[in-house]
């Protein structure tokens, strides 16, 4: 059994680990509000672009582009976006995961772009190839670095070092869940119409300019707001995450010193009790 020292000592470890995973909690929070309110202002856009985008694709037909036929190219490129810091449970392992149990993604002929430090450690020890690393953006995410980072993809596509770019990263959907979700930018992918969209999606479009100088116009601002979306989606869904580690954590933490401070008393009232019986017993021997 441990001595009382002991005891105290382990409790004022838990105790102060207890207090730092509170304030890391309350941090969190804090931030959690500010990503979340400019998640939700930049949802709007993220998702327009994205039905503007189907819409067109839906009423074309027979139009050729190498945004929408891909490239010959079987490189795959993929942008994962992680966080620069840990303590936010399983958040960088399963946003990971999508890359690394995926059978498509082979080592050999897939580049990696990441966003997040752990992201970039986690690929890196797996024996993949981070051709860049974009891990500053998280600090405070911009459209001008969504764009930075747009710019970059696109070349690599269009100059057809790569015939594929995914992107991968976490939807915030509440504090509780976060989901993992993997897209494929390019080459764009028409996506089937839920029933009340069908009969729009059949309407006649009368492009000007043509539809292949639309969707070269169209397509480069796309891939930047999906990349944007993604950042403000993943900003909220780390700290997300991070509050509810760290709130259980804590609850771990106070549970714990419930434990420690019963089995303090128990040894300290063992201490007392054979403290008596010794006195006790010392002064029968002196009586007698």
């Amino acid at each position: 059994m441990a001595s009382i020292r002991d005891i105290k000592r382990r409790k004022e470890s838990v105790s102060s680990t207890g207090q730092i995973t509170k304030a890391m909690k309350l941090v969190a929070t804090v931030k959690l509000q500010k990503a979340r309110e400019k998640a939700d202002r930049a949802k709007p856009y993220f998702r327009y672009m994205y039905q503007t985008v189907q819409s067109i694709l839906s009423k074309t037909e027979n139009v050729h582009h190498p945004y929408l036929d891909g490239m010959k190219s079987k490189r795959k490129a993929v942008l994962l976006i992680t966080s620069n810091r840990g303590l936010a449970g399983g958040y960088n392992n399963n946003v990971a995961k999508l890359v690394l149990e995926n059978e498509e993604f082979d080592r050999t002929d897939t580049d990696i772009y990441t966003v997040g430090i752990k992201g970039r450690e986690i690929m890196k020890e797996k024996g993949y190839k981070v051709v860049q690393d974009y891990s500053e953006v998280m600090n405070e995410p911009l459209f001008s670095d969504a764009q930075h980072v747009g710019t970059t993809l696109l070349s690599q596509y269009e100059d057809g070092k790569v015939g594929e770019i995914y992107l991968a990263y976490t939807v915030f959907k509440n504090t509780v869940v976060q989901k993992p979700t993997l897209i494929k930018l390019l080459p764009v992918q028409k996506q089937a119409f839920a029933d009340g969209e069908e009969q729009s999606a059949h309407a006649s479009m009368t492009f000007e300019p043509s539809p292949e100088e639309t969707l070269r116009l169209i397509i480069p601002k796309y891939i930047n707001s999906m990349i944007y979306g993604a950042l403000m989606e993943s900003l909220a869904s780390e700290n997300g995450a991070r509050m509810s580690a760290m709130d259980s954590a804590t609850n771990n933490a106070n549970e714990l010193i419930g434990k420690l401070s019963l089995q303090y008393n128990r040894a300290r009232q063992g201490n007392i009790t054979q403290e008596l019986t010794e006195i006790v017993a010392g002064a029968d021997a002196i009586s007698s």
